[in-house]
């Protein structure tokens, strides 16, 4: 038989409404009680009505968590993190996937919206005016995303841009391409701001195109025939589309043209070249948006990120 709300308060020693505080408003209960309660109901296993405490409390204990692309091997490590801070402050996380689709972004907050306390939205396609007016019923936290009025963690992907056209540079290209993500991510314009910042590099922006493989396979004529003898990728999905494509059309990397992913995600370290690419922290990402949608911080948070060199760069030919 299942431990009650009454059980705890009989071997407690105390009215059931005490227990019933200790976990709705703990801060209204001494810590002497609060303490003897809580070890209670931790011997008899007693887990408190979630549904009844909402009532209470007018908390949900529940939490929304929404990405541009489930398939996209750069946020399952930020879904696995944000769970985990979810669970470790007692809350549940929902998660649900846009497809890159602005209107079905709308669409989830909305339906999200009675059933959870807040909503975690990553690298969200709305407009700006969109996500303004949506910030007025329900408390979100953006991720890669600044919005003036709420709190934001983001990356910095554009001082990892300059990092990986640093290194181009130095490896001798002077003709560098940026393969962009989307029109409307903030990271693809970040990225474009970024590129224009390295001195001696003549640099051109190819896009806006899809965040993934298809995208990238779909430019792949493209950036041979630009004259490139080097390339930034959107993302790694999109420098390994990049890189099967120019293979296809005879051009080798790193041999031909060099090529850099974003993001460090485990199908760029699998691939053959390795993937050089920008790390970026992304389970560090989820956790600190979790936090600030808990503790209603109003921040604007912005991770490091670096470069890391493996095989897919290399000297231009006829540079030693």
């Amino acid at each position: 038989m299942a431990v009650t709300i009454r059980d705890v308060a009989r071997a407690s020693g105390v009215h059931v409404s005490t227990v019933s505080r200790t976990f709705s408003a703990p801060h209204m209960v001494n810590s002497e009680t609060r303490t003897r309660v809580l070890a209670v109901a931790e011997r008899l296993g007693y887990r408190p009505n979630r549904a009844a405490r909402s009532l209470t409390t007018g908390r949900t204990n529940n939490l929304g968590l929404i990405v541009a692309d489930l398939a996209n091997p750069f946020f399952p490590p930020l879904i696995k993190a944000a769970q985990a801070a979810a669970r470790d402050q007692d809350y549940h996380l929902f998660v649900a996937d846009t497809d890159e689709n602005p209107t079905e972004e709308e669409d989830l907050v909305q339906t999200f919206f009675k059933q959870v306390d807040g909503i975690v939205l990553c690298s969200p396609r709305l407009s700006n005016k969109a996500l303004e007016k949506l910030a007025e019923t329900i408390p979100f936290v953006l991720v890669n995303r600044r919005l003036r009025g709420v709190p934001t963690v983001v990356m910095d992907v554009a001082n990892g841009a300059r990092a990986a056209m640093e290194h181009l540079a130095g490896l001798g290209h002077r003709r560098v391409a940026l393969v962009a993500g989307p029109a409307g991510s903030w990271t693809s314009a970040e990225l474009r701001r970024a590129v224009t910042d390295v001195p001696g590099l003549d640099t051109l922006v190819i896009g806006p195109n899809p965040p993934t493989e298809e995208g990238g396979l779909a430019v792949a004529e493209q950036v041979a025939g630009s004259g490139a003898t080097g390339v930034l990728a959107y993302n790694d999905l999109v420098a390994i589309g990049l890189v099967e494509g120019l293979e296809e059309l005879g051009v080798s990397v790193p041999r031909d043209i060099s090529v850099v992913g974003i993001d460090d995600s485990i199908t760029g370290r699998l691939y053959r070249p390795k993937l050089t690419t920008i790390a970026m922290p992304t389970a560090e990402a989820g956790r600190m948006a979790v936090d600030l949608l808990i503790k209603e911080m109003s921040a604007a948070t912005v991770l490091d990120t670096h470069l890391v060199v493996r095989e897919s760069t290399a000297p231009p030919e006829g540079v030693p």
